[in-house]
């Protein structure tokens, strides 16, 4: 069976104009698909297939864009707030064509791995709770993190609102001494996403978080040349592997 989809549709999904200018240029003659002149805007075309040319210039149609964004601090999770700065707002106007949303969300203080879609599908995939797709973050917390807390995190600790979380992996990776305080430096891996999870769940055991990045999520890793603040699409290696997290 064909994939069609409307002319102007496509070319409005890809940013090149409103339904109404689109029309005016079918009507000018400025459209063609497939080397022929098209003034009817409503035309269905097959966008994947089809050569379609606005202007002379080919126009290379998607429907799904997927964006690595190292997220900074301050900035919050959202497509749209009155008040503070979104990590849509990070974005470039060919990237926000596609309107494109965070799949999950990290706190405003939070930084590192957060993933931009348009792909519903995929971003439910993800989220579902039934798939238990790892998330693996960095922290810095107040407190002397041993062997104890370990054990309490592989068995499930107890949140504030009595929710016990499911096993998850502590790796300590150094200790340090600022004072009276011990900063403990930690990796850790969680297979849910309750709110303020990794804060509540050192907050369980007596500590205090003061600096939390996730650097992977599934089979998305952070890139490491990907200064806070900026972003890239993925590979088509780093989406396979995502896409494998449905299976």
């Amino acid at each position: 069976m064909r994939n069609t989809i409307r002319l102007d549709k496509v070319l409005s999904h890809m940013g090149l104009g409103t339904r109404s200018e689109i029309k005016k240029w079918a009507k000018q003659g400025r459209i063609t698909v497939n080397d022929r002149v098209v003034k009817d805007n409503g035309l269905q075309v097959q966008p994947e297939e089809d050569i379609i040319m606005l202007d002379g210039e080919r126009v290379h149609y998607r429907e799904f864009i997927y964006l690595m964004l190292n997220k900074p601090a301050g900035v919050i999770s959202a497509t749209e707030d009155r008040h503070d700065q979104t990590v849509i707002d990070l974005l470039d106007e060919e990237e926000r064509v596609f309107e494109p949303f965070p799949v999950g969300r990290l706190d405003k203080d939070t930084v590192g791995l957060l993933l931009l879609t348009n792909d519903g599908k995929l971003s439910h995939e993800l989220l579902s709770p039934r798939k238990h797709v790892p998330k693996t973050y960095i922290a810095n917390v107040v407190g002397d993190v041993g062997e104890t807390d370990i054990a309490a995190f592989q068995a499930g600790v107890t949140l504030d609102d009595g929710y016990v979380t499911k096993p998850a992996e502590l790796t300590i990776l150094s200790h340090d001494s600022t004072g009276d305080e011990v900063i403990s430096r930690i990796q850790l891996t969680i297979t849910e996403g309750k709110f303020h999870q990794v804060k509540r769940m050192f907050e369980s055991v007596g500590k205090k978080v003061v600096y939390l990045q996730r650097i992977s999520m599934g089979a998305l890793n952070l890139d490491s040349a990907l200064e806070e603040g900026h972003y890239r699409e993925l590979t088509k290696e780093e989406l396979a592997g995502l896409k494998q997290e449905r299976e």
